[in-house]
């Protein structure tokens, strides 16, 4: 989710003590290995599709059996009450990082992440666009995941953070987005051997194929952050012949679904525009960018909409 500045610190502290004792005690089956493959990258699963130990990204999300294991971290997540998405312990090994990258799949254009550090030291830096901070174990960050970021750790010991993606409500962007009152009046949010809070978990957001709108809003903003590698006639052209293409590309969609509906029939159509989008793309989109984050503009159009178009027969039998 793009947002106007690359870091905000929430005004709110948890008890350090009882997250990082809660987070101890897990076994070490717990912690599976970062599914890109990433070197000293691990995590320990908390929300994910059915409470299982998937990666996946859509579905019914449910609390694994660590986070049921764990009172107080699910006490920390209900207390925000917003509607978690995939969300997990993640670990970095003392040393090494997480690669500069940007977060342009679809998940992201209307998710947030939030980072509440359980282990950590001073050393730990996370960069974003330029600015650097520390996020100290028991603070609340959110970050602007859109903009090119990276984390380094530089201590002699795991770097372990809460991480949990939302969309979150009015209430909790009001209290994020807003200037935040003097470090002396923040709450710290105790432990409550009492509370068996509710939490809110994502149900499947799929469908069968994507309505003409949601298409329309994620071409728009790309378009809004489309430009050109070099300041020329040429490249200026070529933005617009690009923009061409995305502006067929709405209208025949649009068209497709009000002849067929987005309930799922006449896949085969839908597919077919998809696939001759990306055939005209790579010639239409050389050289053009995201003016924000450098990512190439035919890998946000195949990342952010057209993966996403048209769910295969298979995973809507699935749901």
């Amino acid at each position: 989710m793009r947002l106007p500045r690359p870091f905000y610190h929430l005004p709110v502290l948890f008890d350090v003590a009882r997250l990082q004792a809660e987070v101890a005690a897990l076994p070490p089956e717990a912690w599976a290995p970062h599914p890109d493959g990433v070197p000293g990258n691990s995590a320990a699963r908390l929300i994910t599709v059915d409470g299982a130990e998937t990666d996946a990204h859509h579905g019914q999300m449910r609390p694994t059996r660590w986070l049921e294991a764990m009172p107080y971290l699910t006490q920390v997540l209900a207390g925000f009450g917003v509607v978690w998405s995939r969300s997990r312990l993640m670990r970095l090994a003392p040393g090494v990082g997480v690669p500069p990258h940007a977060d342009i799949n679809h998940l992201w254009h209307t998710r947030v992440r939030l980072h509440i550090p359980v282990f950590t030291r001073p050393e730990v830096r996370f960069h974003c666009d330029g600015q650097t901070v520390h996020m100290a174990a028991g603070e609340a960050w959110i970050f602007d995941n859109w903009r090119k970021h990276h984390v380094e750790n530089g201590a002699p010991a795991d770097r372990i953070h809460l991480v949990a993606d939302t969309t979150g409500t009015a209430a909790f962007w009001h209290f994020a987005l807003s200037p935040p009152p003097p470090r002396a009046q923040w709450p710290t949010v105790p432990f409550d051997p009492a509370a068996r809070p509710r939490l809110l978990t994502e149900c499947d957001q799929r469908t069968p194929v994507m309505p003409a709108a949601e298409v329309q809003l994620l071409v728009d903003d790309l378009r809004n952050e489309l430009t050109a590698g070099t300041d020329s006639a040429e490249a200026r052209a070529a933005v617009a012949r690009f923009g061409m293409l995305l502006d067929s590309f709405v209208q025949d969609w649009r068209q497709l679904c009000a002849l067929h509906g987005t309930g799922g029939q006449a896949r085969a159509e839908f597919a077919a525009l998809a696939q001759a989008v990306r055939r005209n793309v790579p010639p239409l989109a050389q050289g053009l960018v995201m003016r924000t984050n450098g990512a190439s503009a035919a890998l946000v159009l195949e990342k952010r909409v057209l993966d996403h178009l048209v769910m295969a027969q298979v995973d809507m039998v699935q749901r």
